[in-house]
């Protein structure tokens, strides 16, 4: 059994399956599966946060489109999750773009990962964005609770033609902290 800084690592943090973003294993051969990249995503903060959310977002034994997950990131960014370990000390791990995809490619083929952000908060100055965006993951649409839900801290750079991710910096909600009420969406809201 995976501990929960391990488990961080294969997450980084909404619902939406798009056919251009994943694609089914074909498990009697194995194909060569060519993804493209949507260059107008990044054009928008919103598109580009979305699409980070939507790329990581499939069930089990899909394909996510990495070269669309890898366009999203500035060279150097990093994403740093953060979690309780095995003494109950807090830790903290950074990962490149492709070394998020190594560490969590083989759970992804076993498990289903379906995330979508509940809630955001966003802050810009000039050409830079903080983004708190809550978000809850499921591993089959079927089920009726997640089993893991966190904040993903955005922060990005506008170099005047796009949207570029610096660092994704995140931890999931733990018995011991509960996600405070003004990062989750009011009632009636989803």
């Amino acid at each position: 059994m995976l501990n929960r800084f391990t488990v961080l690592f294969l997450f980084a943090c909404v619902l939406n399956l798009h056919a251009q973003d994943t694609e089914k294993i074909d498990t009697t051969t194995v194909k060569k599966v060519e993804f493209t990249v949507d260059k107008e995503v990044v054009l928008t903060l919103d598109g580009t946060i979305k699409t980070f959310y939507e790329v990581l977002s499939a069930k089990k034994d899909t394909l996510r489109n990495w070269k669309q997950f890898k366009f999203l990131f500035k060279k150097d960014a990093k994403l740093i999750p953060t979690g309780e370990g095995k003494m109950g000390v807090y830790q903290v791990g950074y990962l490149s773009p492709d070394e998020y995809k190594k560490k969590s490619s083989e759970w992804f083929k076993t498990h289903g990962f379906l995330i979508h952000e509940l809630h955001r908060k966003t802050q810009i100055y000039g050409n830079i964005a903080q983004v708190f965006s809550t978000f809850e993951a499921h591993h089959d649409l079927s089920d009726e609770e997640p089993f893991l839900r966190g904040i993903n801290s955005f922060q990005l750079l506008y170099d005047e033609e796009r949207w570029w991710i610096i660092n994704v910096f995140w931890t999931h909600e733990t018995h011991r902290y509960l996600i405070p009420k003004e990062y989750l969406p009011r009632k009636g809201r989803y």
